[in-house]
């Protein structure tokens, strides 16, 4: 039902991601907001790996709740604080665990600031089964 589209005649993705991502057939779509760093105890993490794990978790309940899975899941926009750029790569690490590797459509959007200054990176995803 999803499928990654991956034209020859364009250059491949910059990254672990796909170009686009056919659906076909869905029954049911899901669009989360931006799932923010903040674990069901209420605390935030200091560190953005540990961030991008609660993020993860944040959304695989989101999922739950939906009765989809991370399989599901489309699309991937991925907002992170200018200032910890540098720790994308474990972003993106966290993104592809999740993911079980699975390539998505995906964008990577810097900004200055999150709502609340201890948030470093928040993701949005859309999923469709």
């Amino acid at each position: 039902m999803n499928q990654e589209i991956a034209p020859a005649t364009i250059a491949p993705p910059a990254a672990n991601y796909a170009h686009a991502v056919l659906t076909e057939g869905a029954r049911a779509w899901l669009h989360t907001s931006g799932v923010v760093p903040i674990a069901p105890d209420r605390s935030v993490p200091e560190s953005i790996q540990d961030q991008a794990d609660v993020v993860w978790a944040n959304i695989a309940a989101i999922l739950l709740e939906a009765h989809m899975s991370p399989a599901d899941v489309v699309s991937v926009t991925t907002y992170v604080v200018v200032d910890h750029l540098a720790s994308l790569p474990w972003i993106m690490q966290a993104r592809d665990r999740a993911l079980s590797g699975r390539r998505v459509a995906s964008t990577l959007v810097t900004v200055p600031a999150l709502a609340n200054p201890s948030w470093k990176m928040e993701i949005a995803v859309v999923a469709a089964r």
